[in-house]
């Protein structure tokens, strides 16, 4: 429901009330009140204090539906005996009305902006009963510049050439920095990069073969609409497998692998080569894993290691205070030792193992989250394994591989005094809750940035409007005649253009990260059912002491009225209407 409805509902509970509506839903097909000074029976300064009082311009868009009830089937606005131009000019009267009232509302809202810095609570969780703390490493502890993705594009390319045979032109090809952005489909045998909502719909508009977009018509054609069946969509993993067509890039080292994989695509389109499109992707996903596996990602970080990581400083500080409160804290990371020795003691410094009750490394998550049979390893400070059989887990060691469940029995670890912090919504975390019964904890970079746009006069100027004007389409819709639904028309058609607005003040190809059109992202989705709160870097948790309850916002259902959370929020602040507004997109 639009915010601009917010008290009108309640308003149509006494006679005086109802009379008042019908004197204004009367005044407004007759002519009377609308601009007309010569009228007595409701001016139009009496018409804008109604509004005000809380008729506002979307209120009065709900009359029609009022009116065409039986018992008042005979007020003016719903009847057909005034002409074209009387309904015409109504409707364009409450246009106005209602972008006048946007733009009251916008000046309020930009005053009381949202926190790139703040967590946000998807489940109810206090700090309080949280004492031990667990940390992905990459993206978590590590933050990496975009020099990374670059280097990680360029090696991958060279290896397509070099070591798969295709053709040398792609080195003409540069990573394109803004170009996707994380939580993408990919339609493994046709070769499409796409973003779909959490009903399994396809946002049209955001379907690209190669670097360029496919049409709206094109896609409908090939998926008979719109909608991706479920045994299509990517596995619990986001992989594509047994059947599965659809890979969901979901980690932040994904970037890289979904521009690399429409640059090649784009050169073959280019050519008029025919080509196979899974040899293609399996290929892409061969390359960018040796980037990893092979060791040469971490070799280069290791050996210009300020060119590639940052937020040192604040990382350390998190941990310092974790520490200083006694808290326990342990890291399972996929990464090699040697890589994460060098970051950290970047980072922190030299004694950082000293801050960590448990390190393992090349865990080989999310196996590790459910693989009964690997032991632990230990290794030594020189690197060396070790074959001793693993009774404890001891500070100061670092252990390789392992599982969960000896993880669990070594330490006694369990339930929801554990929080874990990871960038992977899947690999990550989501077996922890869903298997274990951890608390969670995403770590989702873009927010930050997404937040700031979203703080914007613009933003907030054009989602107030958008809200405002697709208010007035769901109540005006029941004019049928034909002048009306000229009017419409034209209304429907500005809030296309709208609409593409505030999906291109993200990003240009495909918009937000969190939401498409309206609905939540399949990205969101999984995050607010694996993450018990998310924030965009662990500096966040300076903000706040370790007594600290996160409490999710109660944001009405479909089939809810938003009276008593609107109301409760306007008498102690006027960020009602953003926090509704801010989370559409």
């Amino acid at each position: 429901m639009s915010p601009l409805v917010l008290y009108f509902p309640s308003r149509l509970r006494t006679k005086e009330s109802l009379q008042k509506v019908l004197l204004v839903c009367n005044a407004l097909h007759s002519g009377t009140g609308i601009g007309n000074s010569g009228s007595r029976s409701l001016s139009w300064p009496k018409r804008t204090r109604l509004w005000r009082r809380g008729f506002g311009a979307l209120g009065v868009a709900q009359i029609p539906a009022i009116c065409h009830s039986p018992q008042h089937r005979t007020a003016l606005l719903c009847t057909s005996s005034h002409s074209g131009r009387d309904i015409t000019s109504s409707l364009w009267a409450l246009y106005n009305e209602t972008k006048k009232q946007t733009e009251d509302v916008v000046s309020s809202v930009t005053c009381n902006l949202l926190n790139p810095d703040a967590i946000f609570a998807n489940n109810e969780m206090s700090l309080e009963d949280t004492e031990i703390y667990g940390f992905d490493y990459d993206y978590t502890l590590a933050f990496y510049s975009n020099r990374l993705h670059t280097l990680i594009f360029n090696i991958a390319r060279d290896i397509l050439i070099e070591e798969h045979r295709y053709p040398e032109g792609l080195r003409a090809y540069e990573y394109i920095p803004d170009f996707a952005i994380r939580g993408l489909h990919y339609d493994v045998q046709k070769a499409l990069l796409m973003k779909i909502d959490a009903f399994h719909y396809i946002q049209l508009g955001t379907v690209y073969r190669g670097l360029h977009p496919v049409s709206d018509k094109e896609v409908i054609a090939m998926y008979e609409g719109s909608h991706v069946p479920l045994e299509q969509m990517s596995d619990f993993y986001g992989k594509s497998s047994h059947g599965h067509t659809m890979k969901q890039f979901m980690d932040i080292f994904s970037l890289p692998e979904m521009t690399l994989l429409s640059c090649v695509n784009d050169y073959f389109m280019k050519h008029n080569i025919d080509y196979e499109p899974v040899h293609l992707y399996k290929d892409v996903k061969e390359a960018i894993g040796d980037v990893h596996v092979k060791g040469i990602m971490y070799r280069a970080v290791e050996a210009d290691i300020e060119k590639y990581i940052c937020y040192g400083e604040q990382t350390h500080a998190v941990l310092r205070k974790l520490a200083e409160n006694k808290k326990k804290m342990f890291l399972i990371t996929n990464s090699p030792f040697d890589f994460v020795d060098r970051g950290m003691n970047y980072i922190v410094g030299k004694d950082w193992r000293d801050l960590f009750d448990v390190v393992i490394v090349q865990a080989d998550k999310p196996g590790f989250f459910n693989d009964k049979r690997k032991p632990f390893r230990r290794v030594n400070h020189k690197g060396v394994l070790l074959w001793d059989r693993i009774h404890r887990l001891e500070k100061g060691q670092i252990y390789k591989q392992g599982n969960l469940y000896e993880f669990l029995r070594l330490t006694g670890w369990r339930g929801s005094k554990v929080l874990y912090f990871g960038d992977h919504i899947y690999s990550d975390l989501a077996d922890l809750t869903l298997k274990h019964g951890w608390r969670t904890g995403a770590i989702i970079p873009e927010l930050r940035s997404e937040i700031k746009i979203m703080n914007t006069k613009e933003y907030v100027h054009l989602m107030t409007w958008l809200q405002g004007l697709t208010g007035l389409l769901e109540r005006m819709q029941v004019h049928r005649d034909a002048e009306s639904q000229m009017v419409l028309k034209q209304w429907i058609q500005e809030r296309e253009v709208m609409r593409l607005r505030t999906k291109n003040i993200f990003n240009n190809q495909f918009g937000s990260l969190f939401r498409t059109y309206h609905n939540p992202t399949y990205f969101s989705r999984r995050l607010s059912r694996f993450a018990d709160i998310y924030m965009a870097s662990l500096s966040c948790l300076l903000n706040y002491d370790l007594h600290h309850t996160f409490f999710p916002r109660r944001n009405p259902l479909q089939h809810e009225a938003s009276v008593w959370s609107d109301q409760a929020c306007a008498r102690t602040s006027k960020t009602s209407f953003l926090t509704e507004t801010a989370q559409i997109k």
